[in-house]
């Protein structure tokens, strides 16, 4: 028992890894390929959809990604994700032309649609079922640290070295993570009933989406996705209009994302020991919304930057308990489809806010936005909480009851 959890460590600690350097290379392209399209001749609306390429991709392949991960198993998807990205990076590093980065970036897309199910749902393949929360803690805050700092890093290499450097930078750390994912995460043991029972796509996604506390993770998610759309897209342009600087706009940035990740390790370990996980997800929803709501009454730096942590803080608790429910409420055959589920809602929600918040703020204002998505919120955790706790008569919510 003590050599499977030390093995279990062992691989974890090896895709946490793996996690925070891929997403800290794949965010360090964020910021530089809006630049490196501007200096093709690209305007702000061309430089804008290609950036957005990637995640449309993303969202619409996710799910089948999943799905192949439980056909094929999670390493060829793993591996063959981390080499599609690695080349896209370094064909980024050679684009000469608009038509060639949105070709590329499309093929970055599909690499992060197969690694990033394939990834997660291997943490949960790995993990014995009461660290599960601990597991995606570690492994959330590996992510999301990666997320965070990538950007920053990003504009610093291009500042010393120029912008087709940083690609090129990218794919050498995709392609020393494939290696490592080569080495150190080996396929794990197929348990019986995953060789027993395979259920065909259709069925299969129709099975997990009758399962009610799942889709109430999922709409979770979406909710959560747009509102904090609406914040890293727009919360730049509100500092700018009161007349705040840039720096200024990191200081709050900075504050977001540290609440965001300091939070995930200590609420997974508290999933792992309370049995009341929808009440974990609905209360960082609830601080997550009205977070959202109060930044359209903060005027100072101060005050903005303590809502955002309070906002961060939210979210870290309600995506990590929803990863670990996530991964409790499949069946290890379906895992990789509903990691695929999960991820298409990150990137719809994200897109979402994107264009509908625009035409918002142009007839509400920027605070009007936020309240509006403050109270979408609100509206998605009562739908959460009633899907969450609702159970037909006789019959467990449960996906493996019915497998």
């Amino acid at each position: 028992m003590n050599q499977n959890l030390d093995s279990a460590e062992r691989r974890l600690a090896a895709a946490c890894l793996i996690s925070f350097s891929c997403f800290f290379a794949a965010y360090m392209r964020m910021p530089i390929v809006p630049l490196l399209a501007a200096s093709l001749g690209a305007d702000p609306v061309q430089a804008g959809l290609i950036n957005a390429t990637f995640m449309i991709t993303a969202a619409l392949l996710s799910i089948p990604a999943g799905l192949v991960s439980d056909r094929l198993g999670r390493r060829p998807l793993l591996l063959g994700g981390l080499a599609v990205m690695s080349l896209s990076s370094f064909l980024l590093s050679r684009s000469h032309g608009l038509g060639q980065m949105a070709v590329v970036y499309l093929v970055f897309g599909a690499g992060l649609a197969t690694f990033s199910p394939a990834l997660m749902s291997y943490v949960a393949d790995v993990t014995p079922a009461e660290r599960l929360g601990h597991a995606y803690g570690r492994y959330t805050m590996a992510l999301y640290c990666g997320m965070t700092l990538g950007p920053a890093a990003g504009g610093y290499v291009a500042a010393l070295s120029g912008l087709q450097e940083v690609f090129v930078l990218v794919g050498a750390l995709f392609l020393i993570m494939l290696l490592l994912a080569c080495r150190y995460l080996p396929a794990p043991p197929l348990k019986p009933v995953t060789i027993r029972r395979k259920t065909s796509a259709g069925p299969a996604l129709l099975l997990i989406l009758k399962n009610r506390p799942f889709l109430a993770c999922l709409l979770a998610t979406l909710g959560c996705c747009l509102g904090y759309g609406m914040f890293v897209t727009f919360m730049p342009l509100y500092m700018k209009d009161m007349g705040m600087h840039t720096v200024q706009v990191g200081y709050v940035f900075t504050a977001q994302a540290l609440a965001n990740a300091v939070s995930r390790l200590p609420t997974g370990k508290l999933s792992d020991r309370i049995s009341n996980k929808g009440g974990l997800i609905g209360s960082g929803l609830a601080l997550f919304s009205l977070a959202m709501a109060a930044l359209a009454v903060c005027r100072s730096v101060t005050a903005l930057t303590l809502v955002a942590v309070v906002m961060g803080g939210g979210m870290g608790v309600a995506f990590t308990v929803i990863c670990a429910r996530i991964a409790e409420l499949v069946p290890p055959q379906m895992r990789g489809l509903a990691v695929g589920c999960y991820n298409t809602c990150v990137y719809t929600g994200m897109m979402l806010s994107s264009v509908a918040m625009g035409p918002v703020i142009k007839l509400a204002g920027f605070a009007g936005a936020f309240v509006l998505n403050g109270m979408a919120g609100i509206v998605v955790l009562v739908l959460f909480t009633a899907l969450y706790h609702r159970k037909r008569a006789g019959v467990a919510i449960g996906l493996t009851d019915h497998v």
